[in-house]
C-alpha cells in the first residue's frame, strides 16, 4: 500500500495570518494528504527544522505582509534549504497579489497562489502533485474528466463569433485561462443547415447566430486552438440536417465530447430545418443510435425546447423522460440530461426546483449498468435582463439554486448574452461568478425537497407526466415499444398530447393548449385562465388515462 503524501505549512516570519493556511491544509486532507501545521509567525529556523523533522513532499509557505520583507525572508530560506540539502522538496507559496509577485522571483518556489484560484483549481493542483505530474493534461473524454474533477462540476461555455479568426483567438484565450473544461462550438445557421450543401447557403447570413464553419479544416483549427492551458474538451451542436454525417465530422475533427441531438426539433416543428417532422424524428433517432454505437455520450436537447415555447410543467417533465427513454433504447450508455432553469422566465425558484427534481427522478429511474445520466444545469437565456448588472445577478442566483441538483456539468451562459455575443472576457467573468456561487452552495444548502410545497409539486408533476406517457403509449398499443416509434411520437404532437402555446399557427403542432404562470409554476388552463388537471386536459383531447 502506497503511503500518503505529506504537506507541511505555516505562516513565515512575523505573519500571524493563518486562515489561508488552515483552509489549504483542510483541502489537502480531503485530497488524501497527511498534513503538518506549523502555525503562524513561524521563525525561519523553526520552519527549516520542521521540514527536516517531518520530511514532507510539499512545503507550503504563507506570507501576507510586506513584499520587501518577504524577499529578505525568502533569500534566507533559499540559503537554508541549500545548506541542509532540502532542494528535493516541492515548495509552494500563498499570499496576497503583492507578496505573490515577490515570491515568483524565486526559482525554488514551483507554484504561487495569490488568492485568484478557486478551490477546485487548487484541488486539481494537489491531485496533479499527488500523481507527480506537474504538467498533467487532464483526461480527454467526458466520463474520465467528470471522475477526475469530482466532486467539482465541469464548466462549459459556448463560443461562436462572426468570423473564424475571432472564434479561434477566443478559444485560445479560454483554454489558456484554465477555467473551462468544455468549450462548445456554435456554428452559424448556414453551417448547421447547409454544411454539406454549401450551394444552398445564403451568403448574406454568414456568421448569423454562430461562427461560419465551412470546411473540415475549420473544425480542426478550433481543436488545435484548444490544445493549451488545461486542454478543454470540445463539442459542437449537431446540425439541423445530415446529422450522422455531421456527427462523424465532429468525431473525427474535434473529438466531440458529446453529441446534442433533439428528438423532434430541427424540423417543421420549429422551422430550424425544412425536414418534415416524421422524417426528422427518424433521422434524429438514427443519429443518436450512431453516436451511441461509437461510444459517444449523447444529450437529447428536447425538454427545454418545449419549455422555451411556454409549455406547462407536465409536458416538460414528460418529454424529459421520453427523451431519456429513447436514449436508453437507442443504445446510449452515457446520457447528458440538461436541466435548464428559469424557463419560462416567470417560474419561481421553488417551483423550478420541484420541476427539476421531478425530471431528475424520472430520468434516473432508468439507470442501470448500461445507462447512466449526468446532470447538466444552466440558466435559461430568456430570463436574462438587458441590463448587464441585473443579468449578473440573475446568473449567480440561478446557478446557486441549481447547485441543489449537485450537477456534474454547469453550462454557464454569459451574462452578456441578452445584449451581445460573449467573448472570452465576458465568458471568463461569468465563469468566475458561477464558480463562486457554486462553491458557496457546496458549503451546505437547505433541503429544498423537505419543503412540503416543493415535494407536493414534484410528485404532482411526476404523476401528470406519466399520464402523458401513458396517453402516448395508447397511440401505439399494438406496438412492442411505442415510446420510441417515430409515428407514435409524431401523432403525440399532431393530436396535442405534446403541445405548447408558442407553437400555435407556426408549426405542425396542434397549438391549442393554453398555459399560464400561477404561484410561480406553469399550468395548463382553460379559456378563462383557470388551471385544469392533466387528466382533464387529456380527456378533452379524447384520451382516458
Amino acid at each position: 500500500m502506497m503511503s500518503k503524501k505529506k504537506i507541511i505549512a505555516g505562516a513565515l516570519g512575523s505573519d500571524v495570518h493563518v486562515a489561508g493556511v488552515l483552509n489549504f491544509l483542510d483541502l489537502a486532507n480531503k485530497e488524501g494528504y497527511d498534513t503538518v501545521y506549523l502555525g503562524g509567525a513561524v521563525p525561519l529556523e523553526k520552519f527549516i527544522g520542521g521540514i527536516i523533522e517531518t520530511d514532507p513532499d510539499i512545503v507550503a509557505i504563507s506570507y501576507r505582509l510586506d513584499s520587501d520583507a518577504l524577499r529578505n525572508l525568502l533569500k534566507e530560506f533559499e540559503m537554508e534549504i541549500k545548506r541542509y540539502g532540502l532542494q528535493n522538496k516541492i515548495y509552494i507559496f500563498g499570499g496576497t497579489v503583492e507578496t505573490a509577485k515577490a515570491a515568483r522571483e524565486f526559482s525554488f518556489i514551483s507554484k504561487v497562489f495569490d488568492g485568484s484560484m478557486s478551490i477546485d483549481q487548487i484541488a486539481m493542483f494537489l491531485r496533479g502533485k499527488r500523481d507527480e505530474k506537474e504538467d498533467e493534461i487532464p483526461p480527454q473524454t467526458l466520463t474520465e474528466r467528470i471522475k477526475y474533477k469530482s466532486p467539482y462540476p465541469l464548466i462549459r461555455h459556448h463560443i461562436g463569433l462572426p468570423t473564424l479568426q475571432e472564434t479561434e483567438r477566443e478559444i485560445e484565450k479560454l483554454a489558456e485561462s484554465g477555467l473551462l473544461d468544455i468549450i462548445s462550438l456554435a456554428p452559424d445557421q448556414n453551417a448547421q443547415q447547409f454544411f454539406f450543401t454549401p450551394e444552398e447557403m445564403d451568403p448574406a447570413q454568414d456568421g448569423a447566430g454562430g461562427a461560419p464553419f465551412r470546411t473540415r479544416d475549420d473544425f480542426t483549427r478550433m481543436y488545435q486552438a484548444s490544445r493549451r492551458g488545461n486542454y478543454p474538451l470540445l463539442r459542437c451542436y449537431s446540425g439541423t440536417r445530415n446529422l450522422i454525417k455531421f456527427s462523424a465530422l465532429l468525431h473525427e475533427t474535434i473529438h466531440n465530447a458529446w453529441a446534442a441531438i433533439p428528438l423532434t426539433w430541427y424540423s417543421d416543428l420549429d422551422r430550424r430545418s425544412d425536414r418534415p417532422l416524421l422524417e426528422a424524428i427518424k433521422e434524429n433517432q438514427e443519429a443518436i443510435r450512431w453516436n451511441a454505437s461509437m461510444g459517444i455520450p449523447v444529450e437529447i436537447n428536447e425538454s427545454h425546447q418545449w419549455a422555451l415555447r411556454y409549455c406547462h410543467g407536465a409536458v416538460e417533465v414528460a418529454t424529459a423522460y421520453i427523451a431519456a427513454y429513447n436514449a436508453k433504447k437507442l443504445g446510449v450508455k452515457y446520457y447528458i440530461a440538461q436541466y435548464m432553469f428559469n424557463t419560462p422566465p416567470e417560474i419561481s425558484p421553488k417551483m423550478d426546483t420541484a420541476k427539476m427534481l421531478a425530471k431528475k427522478e424520472l430520468i434516473e429511474s432508468l439507470h442501470d449498468n448500461d445507462f447512466i445520466s449526468y446532470r447538466m444545469v444552466r440558466t435559461g437565456l430568456m430570463s436574462f435582463p438587458a441590463d448587464p448588472y441585473m443579468a449578473m445577478g440573475q446568473l449567480v442566483s440561478s446557478m446557486f439554486t441549481a447547485a441543489y441538483l449537485k450537477p456534474n456539468i454547469i453550462h454557464v451562459v454569459a451574462y452578456s448574452e441578452a445584449i451581445k455575443r460573449a467573448t472570452s472576457k465576458e465568458i471568463i467573468e461569468s465563469v468566475k461568478m458561477v464558480k463562486k456561487a457554486y462553491l458557496e452552495a457546496m458549503k451546505g444548502l437547505p433541503d429544498f425537497e423537505a419543503d412540503p410545497v416543493v415535494k407536493e409539486r414534484k410528485e404532482q408533476l411526476k404523476e401528470e407526466a406519466m399520464l402523458i406517457v401513458r396517453a402516448i403509449e395508447s397511440l401505439g398499443k399494438d406496438l412492442d415499444d411505442p415510446l420510441i416509434d417515430p409515428r407514435v411520437i409524431q401523432a403525440a404532437i399532431k393530436t396535442g398530447i405534446l403541445d405548447a402555446p408558442g407553437l400555435k399557427k407556426m408549426s405542425v403542432a396542434c397549438g391549442k393548449v393554453h398555459t399560464r404562470a400561477i404561484n410561480g409554476a406553469y399550468y395548463a388552463v382553460d379559456e378563462k385562465g383557470n388551471p385544469i388537471s392533466e387528466a382533464q386536459r387529456l380527456k378533452l383531447l379524447g384520451f382516458e388515462v
